[in-house]
């Protein structure tokens, strides 16, 4: 190898809030890593209005990112947790009311701006001298060996690693490059985000309001702003966006009805549009897809990010064992393990969330859903079960999600 080639355990590709999450935690582990990201990511300045992208980050995610090392800084410097959650169906009197400690959680989740979970995460994983990054960088060929896989970079670096991680967001080259196919399914909706000052300050509640054509959403900010993610149909968003804020604020109040007061004053505003995607496999010869490179699911639950924080503990937690007992880390049979496990949650969790937004998007079951909400909304048992899957803690999460720590893991395998 030439000098500017690199021999590593993992090598990822992308280093978004999943791709950093995993970096940090092998690093912490105690794996050599290679991490590879086209761009570099933008220091987070807290003197800075709260940004349009943030995650409502579950209490198991909060635990993976503090076996990283993430959570009390992100924490600390800006966040927002909340400890109920009201979701309504417009016109119909039922609500499915969530507060934390009914269901023994210190809280449901925290609103974290994106730009600053990466941000963290970024920094701890650069810190540890078991990492090596190219920023900025892509890959632009693979080749899998028998023993390693061998990346070639757009800089003309080489990096041999017994696995690649596959963590560069839903138009993945890695993905492409292995040749998995994405099964992908357009809602022809848009989702417009927005930070939004109320009459009354958010008291710490995420809210969510089920109209025709999508629901509205709005998220506590620390300030006491909430952060709106406002689902509508493609033309109708467009429209919305393009709105000056006066009339765009009107229209918002007549959607909101007054939750928290009149809403007097709105940020800029941006659209994205909204699709689901399940890759067809998530491993490939010493290949494994992890977050968005894998699963893009609607984010009517919120639980996109969430989903990725827990395929990066699960990866960690498998890689830890499997180094433990001396096997590869590229073990093709190691890698099914992690699909089965984690395909099937991301697909009862896609699947889940699609039947969800196809209840509430067709008219003709308005009916039925009052009826859903009715019986939840009354049984203990129903909001549990909603919950704890929500929460990333239930009885297939990962680990790590579940609070045990790195420590437990490198004792235990």
């Amino acid at each position: 190898m030439s000098a500017q080639d690199h021999r590593c355990e993992v090598a990822i590709v992308g280093a978004g809030m999943v791709g950093a999450a995993l970096a940090a935690l092998l690093t912490r582990a105690g794996f050599s890593v290679s991490l590879v990201e086209a761009r570099e990511p933008p220091a987070f300045n807290p003197g800075q209005a709260v940004g349009l992208r943030v995650s409502a980050l579950s209490p198991g995610s909060a635990a993976i990112l503090d076996a990283a090392g993430a959570w009390p800084e992100i924490e600390q410097v800006r966040s927002c947790p909340y400890r109920q959650m009201r979701v309504e169906d417009e016109g119909h009197e039922a609500v499915l009311a969530f507060e934390a400690p009914v269901f023994g959680l210190e809280r449901l989740g925290t609103i974290v701006e994106n730009t600053l979970v990466q941000s963290v995460l970024w920094r701890l994983a650069r810190s540890s001298p078991l990492l090596r990054s190219w920023c900025p960088d892509a890959v632009k060929s693979l080749h899998m060996g028998e023993h390693s896989a061998r990346l070639t970079l757009d800089s003309g670096a080489v990096i041999e690693a017994r696995l690649v991680v596959a963590a560069d967001g839903a138009d993945s080259a890695v993905r492409k490059q292995a040749g998995i196919a994405q099964q992908v399914w357009d809602y022809g909706q848009q989702g417009i985000v927005s930070v939004v000052r109320t009459d009354r300050p958010n008291p710490g509640i995420a809210w969510q309001r089920f109209m025709p054509g999508g629901p509205l959403a709005f998220l506590p900010l620390a300030d006491g702003q909430s952060s709106i993610v406002w689902t509508r149909p493609g033309a109708e968003a467009d429209g919305l966006i393009m709105l000056d804020d006066a009339a765009f604020l009107q229209v918002l109040n007549a959607a909101s009805r007054g939750w928290l007061g009149e809403v007097l004053a709105c940020g800029p505003r941006v659209a994205f549009p909204l699709t689901m995607r399940l890759s067809d496999r998530y491993v490939a010869a010493r290949t494994v897809l992890l977050g968005d490179a894998a699963h893009v699911v609607h984010p009517l639950a919120g639980q996109g990010v969430n989903l990725g924080f827990a395929d990066a503990a699960a990866l960690v937690e498998m890689l830890i064992a499997q180094r433990q007992g001396g096997g590869d880390l590229g073990d093709f049979g190691l890698l099914a393990r992690y699909e089965r496990w984690r395909r099937s949650e991301s697909q009862v969790m896609a699947g889940g969330i699609h039947a969800l937004r196809s209840l509430f998007a067709t008219p003709p079951m308005a009916g039925l859903r009052g009826l859903g909400m009715r019986l939840v909304s009354r049984s203990w048992l129903g909001r549990e079960a909603f919950l704890r899957r929500a929460a990333g803690q239930g009885r297939n999460a990962p680990r790590l999600a579940r609070g045990e720590g790195l420590a437990a893991l490198l004792r235990q395998g």
